[in-house]
């Protein structure tokens, strides 16, 4: 490896973190200019007008998390709040989700990568950015994937004015091929070069945004002004010689992991059978509901981490006759990933996303907010039910795993809480089964959600009294459904396939 080893959800993102590596920059100057480039190569999985969460590691240092995921916005609920519900169609079935003003929650992406960039990387901002201004002003072709992940979404995308002039050419959606630009966002690239974060969280752009949302939103200037971005001592735990660095509380995505991975160590079942681990994948669903009932502590999830609740739910583990009513299932969750680990040993694994999507542009600056606000697994207790500001739950949870303190893999994924599910898995192929990071990445997955057990081909489960409660759903090939892990080594890149994923050691 002469400059880097790197994982990304499309080429342009890659290629962005390629060529400031080349350019003399370190991992986190890469993962910042790739992530602005995958605002446009990925328009329908992050934004400007999302959230993220970022884990990094450099030589000699412990881990970090920069913590830049979206917060409720401080105001006051009222009638005429802009939140309706739409229908999206995936062919044999079909989702609700809630769009529109109402649904938005207060942007971290920007705050949080100027942040990382401003505090880790060694290149100016303007050589870090000129890829995604060059990206966005000239476009991209739609690669297969991101053009079917837009098509499904399309009730989205094209819900406002805005977005039918980005999505619409000659009275048609684009389709794979055809080439997809966002010159107005290439404008809000560089106005960030002159003015920082300041611009979108104090100046002209807080003023726009404002106007945007004072007919049926919820953010405003005081909600941008007081955006924070935090840092976090990341969770760990030690399986045999490995340390697993994630992603921890107020998110439960990390927490969640931790908590499946504890329950399979205590009962030393982490080589576990298939029956295992789903029943540890349904525990861990039930004490996320059990545990989180208090809607004002937001560090609620981290109490399933203590020893007397943990031993509960191993007790209910070994439990041969365990049985449980399910919890609701998630959205879909759009989400991206890059991984990242440079010849100065610096290791970032970093996860964004814009939720599906409000309908809302900032037309100024081409930007779609989030729909956060509007998504049921991250309000858990019913929608616009918060009383202060403070940060959404998140299933974001990049992570980064250790031996002899030394960075081995950078890891993380797309897919709301199918996040979880993927991470556990690759972590056990990793670190238990020995796999090597390609085969960790492509083995066939399972996702329990709900009494569904969704499994990939090649995946065979046994005919119990445990499994027959579940609706089996067998995938004939691998899914977007299931993930989209972009992971790295110092010797090994590998792009999920799932989502059509990019990878590349030079």
């Amino acid at each position: 490896m002469k400059y880097g080893s790197i994982a990304a959800g499309s080429k342009e993102t890659l290629n962005t973190a390629k060529d400031i590596l080349i350019e003399g920059g370190n991992a986190f100057d890469a993962t910042v200019g790739a992530i602005f480039t995958s605002m446009t190569s990925e328009f329908a999985l992050t934004g400007a007008g999302g959230g993220g969460i970022l884990i990094s590691s450099s030589k000699n240092q412990y881990p970090m998390i920069y913590d830049f995921f979206v917060n409720y916005p401080l105001n006051n609920i009222n009638s005429n709040l802009d939140f309706k519900k739409i229908k999206v169609d995936f062919g044999n079935t079909s989702q609700d989700f809630f769009i529109g003003k109402g649904s938005c929650a207060v942007p971290g992406n920007i705050a949080g990568l100027l942040q990382v960039q401003k505090e880790k990387g060694i290149l100016p901002l303007n050589v870090v950015l000129q890829p995604a201004i060059k990206i966005a002003k000239d476009g991209v072709i739609l690669s297969r994937y991101q053009s079917y992940i837009n098509k499904l979404i399309k009730p989205i995308l094209t819900d406002s004015k805005m977005g039918k002039q980005l999505f619409i050419k000659n009275k048609s959606f684009l389709k794979e091929g055809d080439t997809f630009k966002n010159p107005n966002f290439s404008t809000f690239l560089e106005e960030l070069i002159l003015n920082g974060r300041d611009f979108f969280y104090k100046g002209e752009a807080a003023n726009i945004i404002e106007n945007t949302f004072s007919d049926g939103g919820m953010i405003n200037k005081q909600n941008l002004n007081n955006y924070k971005v935090f840092k976090r001592k990341p969770l760990k735990i030690k399986i045999d010689e490995y340390e697993i660095f994630t992603n921890p509380a107020p998110a439960y995505g990390g927490t969640l992991v931790v908590f499946l991975l504890k329950i399979l160590k205590k009962s030393k079942r982490l080589n576990s059978n298939i029956i295992d681990l789903i029943k540890a994948m349904e525990l861990t669903s039930v004490v996320r509901s059990e545990t989180c009932l208090n809607p004002f502590d937001e560090m609620e999830i981290s109490n399933c981490l203590k020893d007397s609740i943990l031993n509960k739910y191993l007790k209910s583990f070994n439990n041969e006759n365990f049985n449980n009513e399910n919890f609701k299932s998630s959205d879909l969750g759009s989400t991206t990933h890059i991984s990242v680990i440079d010849k100065y040993e610096n290791v970032v694994s970093a996860t964004t996303t814009n939720g599906e999507g409000s309908g809302i542009f900032v037309p100024e600056f081409g930007i779609l907010m989030n729909n956060m606000l509007g998504e049921r697994d991250l309000n858990p207790f019913g929608f616009h039910k918060w009383k202060h500001s403070g940060r959404l739950p998140t299933m974001l949870c990049p992570t980064i795993i250790m031996k002899n303190n030394k960075p081995l893999y950078a890891l993380g994924s797309g897919g709301s809480n199918r996040i979880r599910s993927a991470i556990v898995q690759i972590i056990i192929n990793l670190i238990v089964k020995k796999m090597n990071l390609k085969d960790a990445v492509e083995s066939p997955r399972i996702h329990l959600e709900n009494n569904n057990l969704f499994i990939e081909r090649d995946i065979k489960i046994p005919k119990n009294t445990y499994t027959n409660k579940f609706l089996i759903n067998k995938f004939s090939d691998k899914s977007l459904f299931f993930g989209g892990a972009n992971c790295v080594s110092i010797n090994q890149a590998v792009g999920d396939s799932r989502r059509g994923g990019v990878s590349e050691i030079f």
